[in-house]
């Protein structure tokens, strides 16, 4: 079985690493300090081209705001723990909160409310265009919205 474009969520506390951290930082940014050996494994099962939900915990916000994509696999980094580097594809038209994906029957199953103090936890296929639709998708990702704003833009 080979293998294909995989999905993943990866949770920051805005106070640490927000959205707008993300693309200020030109969008590029290293994807280091999980501890967990959980979330460590799915780190490393990360391969480039994979898209990540970026989503901010925290008691103040629990939501999807944005989608990244694998720039770089698993590297050792100058603290001889790992990262991936991961670059800004697009935030969310709309946010998708934790109490709207728990309500939806379709994705009772995430691994996100199974094992919610995980950082890195995969996105089966289904869930992921099903936060995808709840969110009106991203921009980057092809919808008509965004050929329209960027022929505006010329």
């Amino acid at each position: 079985m080979g293998k294909g474009k995989r999905y993943w969520l990866l949770k920051t506390e805005p106070s640490e690493w927000s959205w707008s951290d993300q693309e200020a930082n030109g969008g590029v940014s290293k994807w280091d300090g999980v501890k967990n050996k959980q979330a460590q494994k799915n780190l490393r099962s990360m391969t480039l081209g994979d898209l990540c939900f970026f989503y901010h915990s925290g008691a103040k916000s629990r939501c999807v705001v944005g989608v990244v994509e694998v720039a770089r696999e698993w590297y050792a980094d100058d603290d001889g723990e790992g990262a991936v580097d991961v670059k800004a594809v697009g935030e969310m038209r709309r946010f998708v909160d934790l109490k709207e994906m728990k309500g939806e029957k379709g994705i009772k199953d995430f691994v996100l409310f199974r094992q919610p103090r995980l950082s890195v936890v995969p996105v089966e296929v289904d869930v992921w265009q099903k936060i995808c639709e709840l969110g009106d998708g991203f921009s980057g990702n092809g919808k008509e919205e965004d050929r329209e704003s960027s022929s505006d833009e010329s």
